[in-house]
């Protein structure tokens, strides 16, 4: 009766496999209108906060930084070291720039950095809270890029409907940005452009809900497929 209870050890090893790696870029607006106070406790801050978190929850991908303003910049190429990343995104600052928006400049740059990709799958997250209004690069120009090397933008449009607390300039004595109301202009329709042409989607984020929430959609949207391999290994007593 003991041995047909069949008594054994069971040893169970795993082993994980990524058959779909996504390469991701993040193209950031830095300009001074993302210091305004619609979001909590600014445009920038939230973001950080909600951008820190997505790549948390990317733990196999490969993720780049691109900021943009009047002009723009890669803080970090792609990689799969996320303690890099997250560096990168809490060292983000408003005044490293020129004044402007140059969404054409800012998506051209994040193009740039997925051309040499070899991933199955590459993603651009490009967030702004303005209009394009500076810059040597059509954004129609970096979409056509985007297209033709196979990269999926998801677009958001970071502001309120109706007014904000915008800096519009610094006290003298103190050194401190002074805010005054103004009205929230977004390109709403080149957003939705960019995000058609390359076969992503354009979301409004107005309140820190719908920011964390859309970074969560986007999460949901772009799985990274992982195989899991269990070995078992019996002991028979």
């Amino acid at each position: 009766i003991a041995a047909l209870a069949r008594p054994r050890y069971v040893s169970v090893s795993k082993r994980t496999k990524t058959n779909k790696g996504i390469d991701i870029v993040m193209a950031i607006d830095v300009s001074a209108s993302m210091l305004a106070r619609d979001l909590k406790p600014n445009r920038l801050e939230a973001l950080k906060e909600v951008a820190m978190e997505f790549v948390n929850q990317r733990p196999n991908d490969r993720i780049g930084i691109v900021v943009y303003a009047g002009e723009s910049f890669t803080q970090t190429p792609i990689t799969s070291d996320k303690r890099i990343v997250r560096n990168t995104i809490s060292g983000i600052k408003w005044g490293q720039l020129d004044g402007g928006t140059a969404i054409g400049m800012g998506l051209g740059s994040a193009v740039n950095r997925l051309k040499e990709s070899k991933a199955k799958s590459k993603i651009i997250i490009l967030l702004t809270d303005g209009v394009n209004n500076s810059g040597f690069v059509d954004p129609k120009t970096a979409t056509e890029l985007a297209v033709g090397l196979k990269i999926k933008v998801y677009t958001i449009g970071l502001g309120t409907n109706g007014t904000a607390s915008f800096p519009y300039a610094k006290d003298p004595q103190t050194g401190k940005l002074l805010f005054r109301n103004s009205p929230v202009e977004i390109d709403e329709e080149l957003l939705k452009y960019i995000a058609k042409e390359t076969e992503g989607k354009y979301f409004r984020a107005t309140d820190n809900l719908k920011l964390k929430a859309i970074y969560e959609e986007i999460n949901k949207l772009e799985k990274t497929e992982i195989e899991e391999f269990k070995y078992y290994n019996y002991q028979e007593k």
